[in-house]
């Protein structure tokens, strides 16, 4: 089971709010900038898991002659699980800086024994998505894991009602996904860096050798500017896995946890 914990720890944190299935509207980039750096902790049970680090830098880089944003994710077994089963992922991401749409993916996964890499073009000119296994074809917003991470942040949902359906397109190795997330509302969560007033929402799993027939994913994300996934539960065949925020530094606009 433990050969699972990074992808589903990549999976929680880049599947955060997903686009409307009917149009939404999408303001310009508010909630984060370049120098942003976050880190968040996977436990199973009482033990820590995995870890993640998302950050934002400046590039020099262009892309169909526009500048560039880069995304970089390191991902990585902690502690006893290092003896389990050693984990060493990098996923990296040049989005637009308006449109905040991907134009090349990279990832890079040690996973025990396991090595697999992948180079991803997202041309929007002739909307072909190039990866090592093919060419395909796609039209309107698909997205890598990271680069839904950013733009989904920037989404309008201030017309969101219980148990409105969102869907979210991805790209994933060898075809483009459908992920669909239900909204349930809104609560107070607490996480590693305190308590907050979040939209909570339930994204769809696919039942498998680690998720029971009905197991159930949560996640959090800060009622912000910010629109940060703070915390994040799913339910497994035996136990199950907690996703906290442990760490953030260079937001756009200062972490408002509630006063107590």
């Amino acid at each position: 089971m433990t050969k699972h914990f990074i992808a589903l720890l990549t999976t929680i944190i880049c599947f955060t709010v997903a686009a409307h299935s009917q149009e939404v509207t999408k303001t310009a980039n508010n909630a984060f900038q370049p120098g942003e750096q976050i880190t968040y902790k996977l436990k199973y049970g009482i033990f820590s898991a995995a870890e993640a680090v998302i950050k934002v830098e400046n590039t020099p880089n262009k892309y169909e002659g526009k500048p560039a944003m880069h995304i970089v994710a390191d991902a990585k077994t902690l502690g006893t699980f290092n003896f389990l089963f050693n984990v060493r992922n990098k996923y990296e991401s040049f989005i637009d800086t308006k449109t905040l749409e991907p134009y090349y993916y990279t990832e890079n996964r040690k996973e025990g024994g396991y090595k697999h890499s992948d180079k991803v073009t997202f041309d929007h000119q002739t909307n072909k998505i190039t990866a090592d296994k093919g060419v395909y074809p796609f039209t309107g917003n698909v997205f890598d894991f990271l680069s839904a991470y950013y733009y989904t942040r920037n989404i309008d949902v201030s017309g969101l009602k219980i148990n409105d359906k969102l869907e979210l397109r991805y790209f994933l190795e060898d075809g483009v996904h459908s992920l669909t997330v239900t909204y349930l509302g809104k609560e107070q969560v607490k996480c590693g860096l305190g308590t907050f007033n979040c939209l909570k929402f339930n994204p769809t799993i696919i039942p498998g050798r680690i998720f029971r027939k009905n197991s159930k994913l949560y996640l959090w994300i800060t009622d912000d500017a910010n629109r940060i996934p703070v915390k994040a539960h799913v339910e497994l065949i035996v136990g199950s896995l907690v996703m906290d925020l442990s760490q953030a530094s260079g937001l756009k606009y200062p972490l408002n946890p509630v006063k107590k």
